[in-house]
């Protein structure tokens, strides 16, 4: 199935529109495998990966997510059953910047011979680019690891999967190629809808829940003016708290943010006392909606937080609703809740 981009990025009153493959390569159904004989076996760690990951591979590898939703991946430890999908897989696809630090570790005592751990966000950005901040303060050693927020990163994690799979795969490299290109297309399509509701936002400051979002805010010019979950992932001091409620008020924000799924009485008590409206349903790895559903995406995922931003700040997300929610190949993901 080919859908031309401008009519799908330009049908007006258009909210969610749903494709099995879109302009990827041929629609044949039988999918060649590996050299070899075999699939290639891929373990993920985070949903948003998992369905960067899907949306490449499509139907011609098998991929398992490891990370359940709605899970603090900071402080995830997998269970001991995690270890055999780990050493029966061809490729780990981890985030890296020290997300995942004992996924990482059980990947690395069962991964069979052969076998890879790919760290895409560390691939992604060299050193000098590592956003360090209050939530992840330099002297700890750990960068914001949060890249697939900003989907010009994003797009960057695409493509070293193509590659990767690429030369695991060289029989599908030319469907894994088309895949990333449509991907990438799409990405396009959010950017320039993102750009145009920001544009319409009077003051572009963020106080979340979790310090998610500081390579998206470089990227869009926003401005991350507090996250109330501190490095070590306790809630901030009564001091810190009455110093983001005073800023809160000094910078006349209309909005702050919480998780739907790590409900925050510290943010709402500075909504509260600072006399702005308390919005809980950011998430950063949690994909909307159940595996399946065409919501349940990291596309679906960006446009959903995009637009809560944008129009809990007084801008129109009018560009953001326009964009379809769509998997450039179909997703056949296994993602743990």
């Amino acid at each position: 199935m080919v859908m031309d981009r401008a009519t799908k990025f330009t049908m007006a009153g258009v909210v969610f529109v749903l494709l099995g493959v879109v302009g990827c390569g041929d629609d044949s159904s039988s999918a060649p495998p590996a050299e070899g004989g075999q699939r290639l076996k891929i373990a993920t760690t985070v949903a948003p990966i998992t369905s960067i990951v899907a949306n490449i591979v499509g139907d011609r590898a098998d991929v398992e997510g490891i990370v359940p939703e709605g899970t603090n991946s900071h402080t995830f430890e997998p269970r001991p059953s995690v270890a055999e999908l780990l050493s029966t897989a061809d490729v780990v696809y981890i985030n890296g910047l020290q997300l995942e630090e004992p996924t990482k570790d059980l990947a690395n005592e069962n991964l069979k011979e052969g076998a890879d751990i790919v760290e895409l966000g560390t691939e992604t950005i060299p050193e000098s680019e590592y956003i360090y901040d209050f939530s992840f303060p330099k002297e700890d050693g750990k960068p914001n690891p949060h890249l697939w927020t900003d989907p010009t990163l994003a797009r960057r994690y695409a493509e070293l999967v193509k590659d990767d799979v690429s030369e695991r795969d060289p029989a599908n490299a030319d469907y894994y190629a088309a895949n990333y290109d449509e991907f990438s297309r799409v990405v396009d399509g959010l950017d320039e809808a993102m750009r145009e509701s920001f544009a319409t936002i009077p003051n572009r400051e963020l106080l979340t829940y979790h310090d998610a979002y500081a390579y998206f805010a470089t990227t869009y010019d926003w401005d991350v003016i507090g996250a109330i979950q501190v490095s070590d992932f306790e809630d901030p001091t009564p001091a810190e708290v009455a110093d983001l409620i005073d800023q809160v008020k000094a910078e006349g924000v209309p909005a702050i943010f919480g998780s739907e799924v790590f409900p925050s009485p510290v943010l709402e008590q500075i909504g509260r006392e600072a006399g702005v409206t308390y919005v809980d349903e950011l998430r950063d790895d949690d994909l909307p909606d159940e595996p399946g559903d065409e919501n349940h995406s990291w596309l679906g995922l960006m446009r959903f937080d995009f637009i809560t931003m944008t129009e809990a700040l007084g801008g129109d997300a009018t560009a953001l609703e326009r964009v379809p929610v769509v998997n450039v190949a179909p997703d056949n993901a296994t993602y743990p809740q």
